[in-house]
């Protein structure tokens, strides 16, 4: 009896797909069932007939998806998706900031005053943080490279219509639907830089392309400025429409799909594009008798509802939290520093500077934030963050008019205000599976930017209420909140948990 069982024991070792380990499948062996009577006498021809002709029902061989693209380095091809998302991003904060040059100009033709603005303005946020949902979620579905698409399809084609708008509705109801656009290209885009990146460089790809949005705000702002006096802001809606639908065309023809949601679908004729955009990937090639597999697999995936299932829940919650009240005290910052630091008495002129201050300090720290990413324990890094920024709100509130010390905290705030939107988009890509990536960032950055909208709202009440100091001083409440969401996520070592890890 113990040849038989030396004969088939490295049929045993294959990994089977998709079922219990450790169990064979019926036929594949001899039966443990079969009576002694006869195998003896059978056991030559037997060992004979398996060592000359192949298991009829061998399992195949399996590879990891994540592991295939985490191993090697950055090549070419990964590098050439990388640098389209980042244009992608580029041209959705050009579109984003350039409505706040062109409000004024948009204002005097339509005789708008300052609260029908504040719609125009609002309507935008409204429509990103929608669209970041609901595309982010179609992405998880249906794929990256279509949500993407559709995505610029939409700010490109009412950024167009824009130009046409003979009504402050119109304006209101087009910007609307231009949000929906530049909100739902974000999640797909950094699910598919983290995709098409390595384990050691995911988090400085995903912070490079992040910052093509505050790139293509200031891109956005000093065309605005040169062009506005020659075009007018009719000929600036048309740039921003023209733009991504040109960029519509390249993505079209050379932006491919992430093969991480190719084997999570697992579609008909999936395994075999999988596997040659792998092989373009990693310049190694998969053979065709290997199955790419997706360790983890999701009961409600691509879908808000899998977020919420029992391992994921906790998560969703936190990061939910932590999203609402970061994004309530940096737009709070963001939209109103500009009138408290004129409130204490510096010159509008010069108030400016304050936003450019924390925008640059925000740039400046990124790359170094982002290779520090792997290497730590992300939670720990956000609630540091959020300890200097609730720092930096109770300084800023003492400092008054010491106008050296204000521009430092606020420099200051670009790490402990802003700078966790960086961590936040790695932390999702860790604690999420490929079917709920993009769904999970888009979730965060909708509910992210309901928080914009109710920290741009309230600025003015704090202002006029509690004046600069308590202005600056509230600022803690948002982020000690979001500190202790931060502290309600819990690491566990298994894997396929939606917990935010160090590195994949």
């Amino acid at each position: 009896m113990a040849a038989p069982a030396c004969t088939l024991a490295p049929a045993m070792s294959v990994h089977r797909i998709g079922g219990t380990s450790g169990r064979s499948r019926p036929g594949a062996f001899l039966s443990l069932t079969e009576p002694l009577h006869g195998q003896l006498h059978q056991r030559s021809a037997t060992s004979k007939t398996i060592e000359e002709s192949p298991m009829p029902n061998r399992l195949p061989l399996t590879r990891d998806v994540k592991e295939i693209i985490d191993a090697g380095s950055m090549t070419a091809g990964r590098w050439a998706v990388v640098g389209l998302c980042f244009v992608i991003a580029l041209l959705d904060g050009f579109d984003t900031q350039s409505i706040a040059f062109i409000g004024p100009a948009i204002a005097q033709d339509f005789k708008m005053n300052p609260a029908d603005m504040t719609w125009v303005i609002t309507a935008s946020i409204i429509g990103m943080a929608i669209g970041a949902i609901g595309l982010g979620s179609f992405g998880d579905r249906f794929g990256r490279r279509k949500a993407i698409m559709i995505a610029i399809a939409l700010f490109g084609a009412f950024s167009l219509a824009g130009a046409y708008a003979t009504s402050p509705t119109q304006i209101i109801v087009l910007r609307f639907l231009i949000g929906l656009g530049m909100g739902g290209a974000t999640p797909s885009v950094l699910a598919l830089t983290g995709e098409y990146s390595t384990a050691p460089k995911r988090g400085l790809m995903i912070t490079a392309v992040l910052l093509g949005l505050p790139a293509g705000a200031m891109l956005g702002g000093l065309i605005a400025a040169s062009w506005l006096p020659v075009l007018g802001w009719r000929g600036i809606f048309l740039l921003g429409g023209a733009l991504p639908l040109a960029l519509l065309v390249v993505i079209y023809a050379l932006l491919p799909e992430s093969p991480a949601f190719l084997v999570s679908r697992n579609k008909a004729g999936d395994q075999d594009l999988a596997r040659r955009l792998l092989g373009r990937m990693t310049g190694q090639i998969v053979p065709a008798d290997v199955q790419i597999i997706s360790p983890v697999q999701v009961e409600k995936g691509a879908s808000i509802a899998g977020l919420f299932e029992a391992r994921y829940r906790g998560v969703t919650l936190a990061i939910s939290a932590i999203y609402l009240f970061n994004w309530i005290a940096w737009f709070l910052l963001l939209q109103w520093l500009p009138t408290a630091l004129t409130t204490l008495g510096l010159e509008k002129a010069q108030a400016a500077y304050g936003t450019v201050t924390v925008n640059a300090a925000f740039i400046a720290m990124a790359l170094p934030l982002s290779a520090l990413l792997p290497k730590v324990d992300p939670r720990k890094l956000l609630t540091v963050m959020f300890m200097v920024g609730i720092a930096v709100a109770i300084g800023l509130g003492l400092a008054g008019d010491r106008w050296p010390v204000v521009f430092t905290l606020i420099a200051l705030a670009g790490f402990g205000i802003g700078g966790q939107q960086l961590v936040l988009n790695y932390l999702i890509a860790n604690a999420y599976p490929t079917q709920l990536r993009a769904t999970a960032t888009g979730w965060g950055i909708g509910i992210g930017r309901s928080g914009a909208i109710v920290g741009s709202a309230v600025g003015g009440q704090l202002l006029s209420g509690a004046g600069p100091s308590g202005y600056f001083m509230a600022l803690a409440i948002p982020l000690a909140l979001a500190a202790f969401a931060t502290l309600t996520v819990r690491r566990t070592s298994s894997e396929g948990t939606a917990v935010p890890v160090a590195s994949h």
